[in-house]
């Protein structure tokens, strides 16, 4: 191993300490040795009018006025430089700079009219982006959050803060799109008559007669009877030719505002992801010294922001210690993990496929269970029949991550790596599972895609189990919401608060048990997801049910963070939540996607019902755009078809290429550029190299005298 160089006080001045006179100084000069450093060319970087290194205060005043006139000459050649605060600058130099910047506005006058028009722009800029940071809700909660358990759990309740803000709008969107027309253009019709049919059957929703108390509860929580036809679900709203379109375009404004809201907030965690894992930043050296807030006043927000940093590198050694580990693995060890790895997945897969076949079963087994005599007299027992393919996916999610959380840790990757798989796992068994649900429905739905068939020849769709199939799939998404919903409040109110109660009753090991309960970050945000997933299926089907998720999470974090503070403790283990705040809105465009293709499958392929909801009578929902796009003057007609066409899309496929190529090339740019200055980095660490030898040759040369 290379010898540490020692510092040599006689090295550099006397053995008594003082420095020692010029003359009896031996050996090169400090300013000669500096100014043979690699980087000696580039004293551009230092600013205008600054002493070279190891200059003297006394030099002659003819090398001092021959260094000045190379520095402005060398300040002439560069660009006008931006404002003082971002110059790679000596606090000296920026102040020069910043004076002769004031004396030529004064020179010039007051500037030029664009220059003031830009100024006030980039100020209105910033005041307009700390306003709207200041009226974003519970800041000052996440703050805290953060500083008390950790990113990690503050990421979630961030994350739960933007899916609120997302229902929030699309409530509004829905409130203003489809409510209004539904009753500016008058009251809408009642249910159909009892006594009225048709080819497709007859339709009778509601309750009709006395009704007990009882069984309007389970009507709220099945969604039939009297919330049956209301507008809450589909099949109430009438067949008006305005309300058809306002409909569709409300589905689709809301779902391109839902892509467009979380590839923002995807691009700005993909940001700081690719910051903290790429090499550009030391992991340690950019936390101690700029991680700290010198804007900070008070006890609180220091502590938290101490905790914060602690807990930031927590991670970072915890994460080099695995991958120290991984580095000194030999081939054997290599390989028995990697077959430990493939072993653990193919267990994973098993387990998957065991739940998804169980949903389906317990789908099917619900439409037989419902003909049932005993089951048509017993309204508990027809509850729980309707919950039934609910109450399997709940079980299936309780019962499964729990299972997967004990397995990531053999796989033996880094901590914030473990929660991506599980969260992976977790989601696929949370949405695929809802997938499932959907194709059991869509069976039914569609007589299992043979339309030759006796039940849906006639219709087009099983008309004799399903007379408005919207409503039936708006019903399925509510209950699943509903029921996710009571399974949160029956865990936080049955078993964690029971759980610090007997952390405070019982002393010893049971109550030290009970005292290290910490918040599964992964299992709740999976929640949220899936949550929003059901969301972004039924909506289309269940106008009303963002607003009713709008209302849930709401409650949500309140109860969340009630619980965090009161029953939870921080975690012994964190994550960096630069991955999850990048993979959590990449789940959620998962989920978009997924709820895209049943709705999209419904709105262009399945016929809609002919005895409920705004396209009944029509061959396909999405029929109701073309007609209306006929009733248009020619002129937009024209226009309209026109973009349709080839004549508009090769030249659309044209120009996105070449933004495409010039995006790339722009890329590749910047990236040289990053590349340039890591050379640059990489020579200011030679110049160290350079200067711990010089200081020991010239230590051992002054032995030597």
């Amino acid at each position: 191993m290379e010898e540490r160089p020692q510092w040599d006080p006689e090295a550099w001045g006397s053995a008594e300490g003082r420095p020692a006179p010029r003359a009896a100084r031996t050996g090169p000069s400090l300013s000669s040795v500096l100014n043979e450093l690699p980087s000696a060319a580039t004293l551009r970087y230092r600013g205008p009018g600054v002493l070279p290194w190891g200059a003297e205060e006394d030099e002659d005043e003819e090398a001092w006025r021959s260094m000045q006139t190379s520095a402005d000459a060398t300040h002439q050649e560069l660009p006008e430089p931006g404002p003082s605060r971002e110059l790679p600058w000596p606090m000296q130099a920026r102040r020069a700079h910043r004076q002769r910047l004031a004396r030529d506005r004064v020179a010039q006058g007051a500037g030029s009219t664009g220059a003031q028009w830009t100024r006030l722009i980039r100020r209105s800029k910033k005041k307009v982006r700390e306003g709207l940071r200041s009226l974003q809700p519970w800041a000052w909660t996440l703050k805290r959050i953060g500083g008390q358990f950790g990113a990690g759990t503050e990421s979630y309740f961030s994350l739960l803060r933007f899916l609120l803000l997302l229902n929030v709008l699309a409530s509004v969107l829905t409130a203003c799109m489809v409510l209004l027309p539904t009753w500016l253009e008058g009251t809408p019709p009642g249910p159909p008559a009892p006594n009225a049919s048709s080819p497709c059957g007859s339709y009778n929703p509601g309750s009709h007669g006395l009704v007990t108390f009882a069984t309007e509860l389970f009507n709220l929580l099945s969604g039939e009877g009297f919330l049956e036809w209301s507008p809450l679900f589909y099949g109430f709203y009438p067949p008006r030719s305005h309300l058809t379109i306002t409909y569709l375009c409300a589905a689709f404004a809301t779902g391109l505002l839902y892509l467009l809201l979380i590839l923002h907030r995807s691009v700005s965690g993909l940001k700081q992801t690719l910051l903290a894992e790429s090499e550009a930043l030391t992991r340690y050296s950019h936390r101690v010294f700029s991680a700290w807030d010198f804007g900070l006043s008070g006890e609180v927000h220091v502590r938290l922001r101490q905790r914060l940093i602690l807990y930031e590198l927590q991670v970072e050694l915890e994460e080099a210690r695995v991958r120290r580990k991984a580095a000194v693995r030999t081939l054997g060890q290599q390989a028995r993990l990697w077959s430990v790895r493939l072993l653990l997945n193919l267990v994973v897969l098993a387990l998957l496929g065991a739940a998804f076949y169980g949903i389906y079963w317990a789908t099917r087994a619900t439409v037989k269970l419902q003909d049932e005599p005993l089951v048509q007299r017993t309204p508990v027992l027809k509850l729980i029949v309707d919950y039934l393919p609910s109450i399997f996916i709940s079980g299936v999610n309780f019962v499964l991550p729990p299972v997967f959380k004990l397995i990531a840790p053999l796989e033996g990757h880094t901590r914030s790596r473990q929660i991506v798989f599980i969260l992976l796992r977790t989601v696929s068994l949370r949405l695929v599972s809802l997938l499932v649900l959907l194709i059991s429905l869509w069976s039914q739905i569609t007589c299992g895609g043979n339309a030759e068939e006796e039940r849906c020849k006639t219709c087009g769709y099983n008309y004799k189990e399903l007379a408005c199939w919207e409503t039936r799939l708006g019903q399925e998404m509510y209950k699943l919401l509903l029921f996710d919903l009571l399974t949160s409040l029956a865990v936080i109110l049955l078993i964690q608060f029971p759980r610090r109660l007997l952390c405070g009753l019982c002393p010893g090991a049971l109550g030290r048990f009970a005292r290290t309960q910490e918040f599964q970050v992964p299992d709740e945000v999976l929640g949220l997801i899936y949550a929003q997933t059901v969301v972004w299926v039924g909506s289309f089907f269940c106008p009303l049910l963002p607003l009713l998720n709008t209302v849930k999470f709401l409650l949500l974090f309140y109860l969340k963070k009630i619980t965090l503070f009161s029953t939870c403790s921080p975690a012994s283990r964190t994550f960096r939540a630069s991955t999850v705040n990048f993979f959590f809105p990449l789940v959620l465009l998962l989920g978009l996607a997924i709820s895209a293709v049943p709705v999209l499958y419904s709105i262009f392929l399945i016929p809609p019902s002919k005895l409920c909801g705004p396209f009944r009578g029509q061959s396909s929902i999405w029929v109701a755009i073309p007609e209306s796009i006929c009733e248009l003057p020619q002129t937009a007609q024209n226009f309209l078809f026109f973009l349709g066409t080839q004549a508009f899309a090769v030249p659309l496929l044209l120009i996105s290429s070449i933004l495409m190529a010039y995006t790339v090339a722009l890329a590749n740019s910047y990236g040289r550029l990053i590349s340039e200055l890591k050379r640059q980095i990489q020579t200011e660490a030679q110049n160290k190299v350079f200067l711990a030898q010089r200081a020991v040759a010239l230590s051992s040369v002054n032995r030597a005298l």
